[in-house]
Order: C-alpha cells, then structure tokens, then sequence
C-alpha cells in the first residue's frame, strides 16, 4: 500500500525506484524560512546566518509550515570563502556576497590554508545542520549543503581571473584546489557527525557554457570524486545541485552516481535540458531528479500561475517516468534556490507542495 506514505518512506520509494503514492516535493526554500522565525516577524538574513540555532529552527519551521519531503541546508555560496579570508558583504536582508577578492597575483593561490572549521559560519553551518538534522530524524530526509572546490576557489579569487589563470598557470589553480579539497574534507567529516542523511554538493561550474569536458575533468573530477567517496564514507547518501544552463549530466549523475541530482531548466538557452529530455535520456534510471520550476515566480508570480506551471511539471514528468518505466524517480523543486528576498511570497512556496500532493499523485 502507498496511500499515505510519509515523507521518509516517500523518498526511499523514490530513491529505490519502488511504487509512491506521488512524487515528492521540495522547493529549495532556505534562507526564506527565516521569516517565519520570532513569531512570524521573521529575523534578518545577516541574524539568520551567523546564529546556529536561528539557522536551524528556521528549516524546523519551514518543515512545519511548508510540509516538504526533504530539509536540505543551504546558507549561502559565500561561506567557505568568508572564512578563507574573501570580505563579504553583509547586508541585512540580501544574500551575502564576496566584494572583495584574496587572488591578486598568482602567488596568492599559493597562500590558502585551511581554516578552523569550528570556527566563522562554516562553524555556524556544522553546527545548524546538527540542530535541524536531530530535531527533524524521522520526520523527512535531512541534508547539509557544501560548495565544491572550484565554486569556492572562484568566491575567492573571482570567476573571470580563475578562469583566465586556469590556462595561463594551470600548476597555481591546483595548488589553491588541494588546500580548499583539504577545508571541504574537514566539513565532510564534520557533517558526517551532525546526524544528516545526505550531503549535497554544488559544483556549480560543470556546465558547457563554461567549461567543456576536458576543461572540468582536469580542475574539478578529480577533487570532486575524492569527495563524494568520502562523503560516503562517513554515512551520507551524495547529493548534487546544479543550477547551471547546460549541466556535464554524464559527469555528475553517470560517473558521480548521486542518489539524488537537483538542476535547473533555461527553455531561452538551446540544449538546456527539460525534465523529460532528461527522463528520457536515461537520466533519472538510477538518480532521483530534482527541478526545474524558474525561481523568480516565487517573487514575481501568483498563486495561480505558479501553480499551473507546477501542474504541468507534474504531468511532463509522469509522462516521461511512464515511458521509462519509472515511478517516482522525480522531485518537484525548483531550478535553484527560492530566493531568500523578504519580497518572495511564501503562499507560492506552499502552493508548489500542495499542486504536487494532488497533481503528483501515482496511483
């Protein structure tokens, strides 16, 4: 019987390939759930991201108010190069970014070190993760959020001179990358002792529009794979998000083998894969695809809208998981993160889980 799974037997059915009651749901609320914090009234971004227990009960009340079938614990894209030694911006209610770059020269890519990861947020993420992941075991499928090497080297030394330097002194862009592999290394382990059931990798920069095959098996496969045996190794299942326009699929889900792969959809871009090109494809045989829904209707759109493009996900998707003979190998989610903008509008949020409860259905 599958009617009226929970949220943990729901992502296992899909994860195994075996019958749902429907496809899970998850937009990628993060940072948004804050303003459910202080009764309501929410607290700010910059509150939000520096305290572990406001970190954590946020995703607590995201769970309760939103009733998602996963909590997956992303802060930002800006942490591991903060507390690398990048000036970050804070403002009270954006997303934190780096405006000051540590890569001036190509010595400096020789003077990273590892920093105490008990310490600035990445000390904040560990210990968030554990607070949420312990609060909500048994309830849904939790996970902690980590930047690859790359995405956190080109935080801090910016993408532009990374990229640049990568074929001008490819030997210093190593250099950098064995040190972050090294901090990554230290939050795997850390992560694995939080009690989370996954871990969830953006390597944002496998993408054709930025690096071709050969580009990205020579600066980030070989890091990247170290790290996902390890997360393995100290008991989390592999996660991996990619919002890019024209994702390395054969990488990151065939060669990486995620139980789980997030990504996002570009419909102006050719060769930006839909959810059923991607089902079709053979994508989604062995990963549990996660997509692809445009992040800026959660500001811009309404209720109606978003759920009518939700609907016709739902139905894209059972389509191509029929074809295939699958059954829930898909998660309706959005492309990348819901923006954590005090203007998104949480009424979307809800609308996306309760069109998949009824829309998503399988039997």
């Amino acid at each position: 019987m599958t009617e009226g799974m929970t949220h943990v037997e729901r992502v296992m059915a899909a994860l195994t390939n075996e019958k749902a009651d429907r496809l899970p749901a998850y937009p990628i609320a993060c940072g948004v759930n804050r303003k459910l914090l202080n009764g309501g009234k929410g607290v700010s971004y910059r509150d939000w991201c520096h305290d572990p227990k406001l970190f954590a009960q946020a995703f607590i009340e995201g769970q309760k108010y939103f009733d998602f079938d996963f909590a997956i614990g992303l802060m930002d894209l800006s942490v591991m190069a903060g507390d690398l030694g990048a000036h970050v911006r804070m403002d009270e209610e954006n997303t934190p970014f780096v405006d000051k770059h540590i890569v001036n020269s190509l010595e400096d890519y020789e003077k990273f070190v590892v920093p105490d990861i008990k310490k600035g947020r990445s000390g904040v993420l560990i210990e968030g993760t554990r607070i949420y992941s312990q609060a909500l075991a048994g309830q849904v499928i939790t996970a902690g959020f980590l930047e690859g090497p790359l995405l956190a080297l080109s935080q801090t030394a910016g993408a532009e001179r990374m990229f640049l330097d990568m074929f001008t002194d490819p030997s210093a862009i190593h250099k950098a990358l064995k040190v972050i592999t090294e901090y990554d290394a230290e939050m795997v382990k850390a992560f694995g002792t939080t009690g989370c059931n996954g871990l969830c990798w953006d390597y944002l920069w496998a993408n054709y529009s930025c690096l071709g095959d050969a580009e990205y098996g020579e600066f980030e496969e070989p890091y990247a794979t170290k790290l996902n045996k390890l997360t393995g190794e100290n008991g989390m299942a592999l996660a991996i998000h990619n919002c890019a326009d024209l994702p390395h699929l054969d990488t990151q889900i065939k060669k990486f083998k995620p139980a789980i792969y997030s990504m996002a959809y570009y419909p102006l871009i050719p060769g930006s894969p839909s959810a059923s090109e991607v089902i079709e494809k053979g994508y989604a045989d062995n990963c549990l695809v996660a997509g692809q829904i445009d992040p800026q209707l959660f500001i811009r759109g309404t209720v109606e809208k978003i759920s009518k493009v939700t609907s016709d996900l739902c139905h894209e998707v059972k389509t191509a998981l029929c074809k295939r003979n699958l059954n829930a190998r898909y998660c309706i989610a959005s492309g990348c993160e819901v923006p954590p903008d005090i203007n998104t509008k949480l009424e979307n949020i809800k609308a996306v889980v309760d069109v998949t409860k009824k829309e998503g259905r399988l039997n």
